[in-house]
């Protein structure tokens, strides 16, 4: 099956170049659209391409874009010098897409995967009403206690962060062994130049832990729907995070699904049986939530509570033009996997 897909470029509000690709189903207007947030040191263009292909196979408009510093984006490899510079970019390419006359009356979900978590929770905090879902794939929301640093080095390290913020001077293990399961997958994913494979600069780093402590204190805070997801043998963001999330999470209609034996890269690493069930649960919870009447429920609308499995709950109920440059293309749906 093909899907018809798109480069382009946008500048941000600091003048730096942005990448962004979309993907849109051929035979048929869009039924929603899902915007991707990335994970830290990815790209939407090869990492994402299965995920994005996917998605516009099952009848989606999907829309991409790669952070500052970020894949084919402008600016010094992954240096993250506010957070929230992520999120305003995101928000202003995104609502740019959902302004078009073609997609006002049109479902918008968000999809986050590890960072992108944290993105795509900040940009429903931004305006909580105008996101219409999120699917959250081990979503970085929390710093697992497991890891979080000690106060005194956090302290020490704040002091010098603006003398020497671009050193790559933070430790860290090997995230793409770590992450990915299936090793001929993660060969091809390290094999991706435009994935960043060095060591955290010093004001990332800290910029990483500032969010996700500020988003572990307001989860209560989060309204929209959401779906998460999350392997039970993930060694980069710890499980529990996910639970933290849909336990303490406002929300009326949030569901969660722990997957036994997989790993961080759920929808990239894992062997294609495994990311074929994986995507059938997104488009399943998608596709519950993307009717025109479902986007524009009454208020007074009674919830309808419900399960997956033993390991998923789900509570349904209310929630509160840079295209330029582009270049055009089709792809093929063959392969059964997200990787590259």
């Amino acid at each position: 099956m093909e899907v018809d897909y798109e480069e382009g470029y946008i500048r941000n509000q600091r003048g730096v170049q942005l990448f962004t690709c979309r993907w849109l189903p051929v035979l048929s207007p869009p039924k929603a659209l899902v915007f991707l947030c990335h994970g830290y040191g990815m790209e939407c263009s090869g990492f994402m391409r299965g995920c994005g292909t996917r998605l516009a196979v099952a009848g989606y408009g999907v829309y991409g874009i790669d952070y500052e510093g970020h894949g084919r984006s402008m600016g010094a490899r992954c240096y993250i010098k506010k957070f929230d510079h992520i999120v305003s970019d995101c928000e202003r390419f995104f609502k740019s897409i959902c302004g078009q006359e073609e997609y006002r009356d049109k479902c918008r979900f968000l999809y986050g995967e590890s960072m992108g978590g944290a993105v795509a929770l900040l940009l429903h905090r931004k305006d909580p009403s105008f996101w219409d879902g999120a699917v959250l794939v081990a979503p970085m929301c929390k710093i697992s206690e497991k890891v979080k640093p000690h106060p005194v080095v956090v302290s020490l390290l704040t002091r010098v962060e603006e003398i020497i913020p671009k050193w790559k001077i933070v430790p860290t293990k090997d995230v793409i062994n770590a992450a990915f399961k299936d090793p001929v997958k993660r060969d091809k994913i390290r094999s991706n130049k435009l994935i960043y494979q060095d060591k955290p600069r010093l004001k990332t780093a800290l910029e990483l832990l500032r969010t996700s402590m500020d988003l572990e204190d307001s989860l209560n805070e989060v309204r929209l729907p959401f779906f998460v997801l999350h392997g039970e043998a993930d060694m980069v963001t710890d499980p529990e995070v996910s639970r933290v999330l849909h336990r303490h999470a406002g929300s009326i209609d949030k569901m969660m699904k722990l997957y036994p034996g997989m790993w961080h890269g759920l929808t990239s690493g894992e062997p294609d049986d495994n990311i074929e069930a994986v995507f059938n649960d997104i488009i399943k919870w998608l596709d519950e939530r993307s009717t025109k009447h479902w986007c524009h429920r009454m208020p007074n609308e009674a919830p309808l509570v419900s399960s997956i499995d033993n390991s998923s709950v789900k509570v349904r109920g209310r929630n509160g033009g840079f295209r330029c440059g582009w270049r055009r293309g089709r792809v093929r749906m063959q392969q059964q996997n997200s990787a590259i």
